[in-house]
């Protein structure tokens, strides 16, 4: 990847193109982002960077994070998130690194903590079909069905789709278009949705052609 920024969510609405044309995007608060770190190969075996976001009180930052930042007399940040950029040479500790590294037309990917939905049935997690509510059918109209295990295998396959976490996981969303940047603002209007809540943490990256 080239470039890369911490963001927070802030929700959904719709603009209007030229034409007329209405579009969904999702705001997001791209930085500005504070370079913490520069990891070389010569030192740490890679090269990239650490950006930070947020500023944070120093008494809610722990020892070694708070020794890195006095290193280098910044300012302690909430999110801290690396980044392997192709090119590093740009970026010293200390830059900031703001939305208008981006630009209207651009591809980007998207990773975010989907929202939690908590423990769910089949029903609610992978759709399942309900079973008839009346001729008998018993109290077991939203119960996960036959485990089709039977003397052979005896045992359940394998990523059976059963009740459990639904949610509040890793998802990353790719080749979004950036319709609109603010950079007075550091706001970016990404077209269509994006994982996770309002508030939420994303990091959006450009998109690697294959």
């Amino acid at each position: 990847m080239k470039k890369a920024i911490i963001g927070k969510k802030i929700g959904m609405t719709q603009v209007f193109d030229e034409a007329g044309n209405m579009i969904p995007v999702t705001v997001v608060e791209a930085g500005p982002c504070t370079v913490t770190a520069k990891k070389t190969v010569e030192t740490d075996g890679y090269e990239a960077i650490q950006l930070g976001f947020m500023d944070i009180e120093e008494r809610k930052v722990n020892k070694p994070d708070m020794g890195a930042f006095k290193k280098y007399g910044l300012a302690p940040k909430r999110h801290l998130k690396e980044f392997r950029l192709e090119d590093i040479s740009g970026f010293n500790t200390g830059d900031t690194v703001a939305c208008d590294i981006f630009a209207a037309g651009e591809k980007v990917d998207v990773t975010g903590i989907s929202k939690g939905h908590g423990y769910s049935g089949v029903i609610k997690r992978w759709g399942a079909a309900i079973l008839k509510m009346s001729h008998g059918t018993g109290p077991v109209h939203r119960h996960v069905g036959a485990m089709a295990a039977n003397s052979d295998p005896s045992r359940v396959y394998k990523n059976k789709k059963m009740p459990g976490q639904y949610g509040n996981v890793k998802v990353t969303v790719q080749n979004l278009e950036i319709v609109k940047i603010d950079a007075d603002k550091n706001l970016i209007a990404i077209k269509g949705a994006i994982p996770g809540a309002k508030g939420g943490i994303v990091f959006v990256r450009n998109t690697v052609k294959a």
